[in-house]
């Protein structure tokens, strides 16, 4: 797995797009979106601004563009979800998948925490809510009991949390984030079993 990771950082690097989403977001982090412009984009980037334009019009269109790309592994997941069957291997598998959809857009996911404002002035986080929503689809049974529809979503819930709760707590990030997947997995399980 580590391997893989590595590969995806270096070609993230080569691709200037993609350069200038990870460098936007660092600094809409940092300094939050509002007051992030895009030269100052371009100049940590050491581009010229029309180079930068050349991708993007606006920071609206980065933000966006960048949000779209780091949720797409969560639409993938949704089309496959919906073609397996309602088995408890199935669930676990979105559970497993999830998971590293989130981990891999864990920056974005934290700038949204931080900066909701921004995120429904630009109705990122409609688009989020339908993705969700999606999701619960595949992994909750359309006749469970609430107590159940309260542990599928609460898998789902686990999963962000941990996303943000876990970066106070001692220990190894690797670690962590089996044991959140051991806990939403769980969810899922008693949820599916219907105990």
């Amino acid at each position: 797995m580590g391997g893989t990771m590595d590969g995806t950082k270096q070609q993230r690097r080569g691709n200037t797009r993609q350069r200038i989403q990870d460098v936007a977001l660092e600094l809409f982090a940092e300094q939050g979106y509002e007051k992030t412009s895009l030269r100052e984009i371009a100049e940590q980037l050491d581009v010229t601004k029309a180079a930068l334009y050349y991708h993007f019009k606006s920071k609206e269109e980065i933000l966006v563009s960048l949000f779209d790309d780091l949720t797409q592994p969560i639409l993938d997941l949704i089309e496959w979800g919906k073609r397996q069957p309602h088995t408890l291997e199935t669930k676990q598998e979105i559970v497993r998948r999830y998971s590293e959809a989130l981990a891999g857009a864990t920056p974005l996911f934290r700038f949204m925490q931080e900066n909701q404002a921004t995120v429904r002035e630009l109705r990122i986080g409609d688009t989020f809510k339908q993705r969700m929503q999606g999701l619960r689809a595949i992994i909750a049974d359309p006749d469970a009991d609430l107590v159940d529809q309260v542990r599928y979503a609460s898998a789902l819930f686990t999963l962000h949390a941990g996303m943000f709760l876990l970066q106070d707590l001692e220990g190894d990030p690797q670690e962590k984030r089996e044991a959140v997947l051991k806990v939403a997995t769980d969810l899922v399980t008693q949820a599916h079993q219907g105990s």
